[in-house]
Formats: structure tokens, C-alpha cells, sequence
């Protein structure tokens, strides 16, 4: 098992309070998000199931993955939903000196017009982040981790990860990649379906 938070724990968000971990909001919203597609096998199930219930949702692509799969990337945009920066080759912040990190972003930037960006594994040096914030960039980060990608898991126990801990203006983390697909095709129709139940709406990122 590895470690991480299912529910992002308050003192990340008060250390790293220029990043954005969740939306205040009094209404019934939650704002669902898929990191590292497009993914043939998994993104056009995704926004099949989110046009069941008219729901919007954020995508931080990965740019070579956009490269090879511009037709998934163009109907995210064409359904109206947001993307978001992910890096060009899933660059884990801590491993990379901020000019190469930086570079890969600025890279990516080139097919994917956004200013969302969210690292991937949550991992970014404090002056990877400042740069970045520098060029006009919005750091999206998350308040649930639903851990699709934990493959020591069940499925049963993804779901659970959401349905407990999301509520009004919560970020929830998905992955429309194949590493994590046996679950998200499970989760995610009963999260759509719970959700929407309960008089809430989902939202995209802008």
C-alpha cells in the first residue's frame, strides 16, 4: 500500500495555501478531475458517462498523450469541458531541476492552451511552483484522492474513497489512464449517480 491522504489534510492547505486545494462554495458542487489521458481506451468512457448527467469536468492532459490522441483532446473541448497542463511526459517535480521542469511544462503549454496546471503525484519544489504562479499559472491541487491508480485497492474501496469524503466545492482526483480504468469504470458511473441524487451538480475548473 502506498502512502498517501484520500482526504487532503488541512495543514497542506495552510502550508501551501497559494495552491488551490478546493472551491468554498455554498452550493451542491464538486468539481471532478482526470489526470493523464487522453487515453483511447478510457477517455471516451469518460465523457460518455459525465454527458449522462450534463456534468463538466477538468482533464489535465499529458502532452504527449495529446500528441498521439488529438480526436479525444478536440472532444473534451468540444463538450465543454476544461483542460489543464499535466507536463509533456509526467514529469515528478522533485526529480527534475526547475529549468528542466519548467521547459517540459512550456512544452506541453504548446498543444495544451491552458493555465491550469497540476503537477503529477502532487510533487512540486517550492520553486518550480513560485515560477509557475510567476508565468500566470492557477496550481490546482485536491481536497479527495479517489487512489484509482492503488492497485493493492479494491474498487469497492475507491468508491468509498469519494462517496465519504466529497461534499460542496470539493476537488476530486481520478485518472482516465489503463492503469487505473478497472476502477474508474466502476466509480465513476455510482459517483455520477449518487451525487446527482443528493441535488448535486458538477463543475469544470476555469
Amino acid at each position: 500500500m502506498k502512502l498517501y491522504f484520500t482526504k487532503t489534510p488541512r495543514i497542506f492547505t495552510r502550508i501551501f495555501s497559494n495552491y488551490t486545494w478546493r472551491f468554498s462554495s455554498d452550493k451542491k458542487e464538486i468539481y471532478l478531475t482526470f489526470d493523464d489521458g487522453p487515453t483511447p481506451e478510457i477517455t471516451d468512457f469518460v465523457l460518455s458517462e459525465l454527458q449522462k448527467y450534463n456534468a463538466k469536468a477538468t482533464f489535465f492532459c499529458i502532452g504527449k498523450n495529446v500528441e498521439k490522441h488529438p480526436d479525444i483532446f478536440k472532444r473534451l473541448i468540444t463538450e465543454g469541458h476544461t483542460v489543464g497542463n499535466h507536463t509533456q511526459n509526467h514529469f515528478n517535480g522533485w526529480k527534475h531541476k526547475t529549468v528542466n521542469y519548467l521547459n517540459n511544462i512550456e512544452t506541453a503549454s504548446k498543444l495544451i492552451e491552458s493555465k491550469l496546471f497540476r503537477p503529477p503525484y502532487g510533487k512540486i519544489k517550492a520553486s518550480q511552483g513560485k515560477e509557475l504562479i510567476k508565468k500566470g499559472y492557477k496550481i490546482i491541487m485536491w481536497s479527495v484522492l479517489s487512489a484509482d491508480f492503488d492497485t493493492s485497492i479494491s474498487r469497492e474501496q475507491c468508491l468509498q474513497n469519494v462517496l465519504r469524503n466529497t461534499n460542496n466545492g470539493s476537488i476530486v482526483v481520478f485518472h482516465d489512464s489503463l492503469k487505473a480504468s478497472e476502477k474508474l469504470t466502476y466509480v465513476l458511473p455510482k459517483v455520477l449517480e449518487e451525487f446527482s441524487k443528493k441535488g448535486f451538480t458538477f463543475k469544470a475548473i476555469t
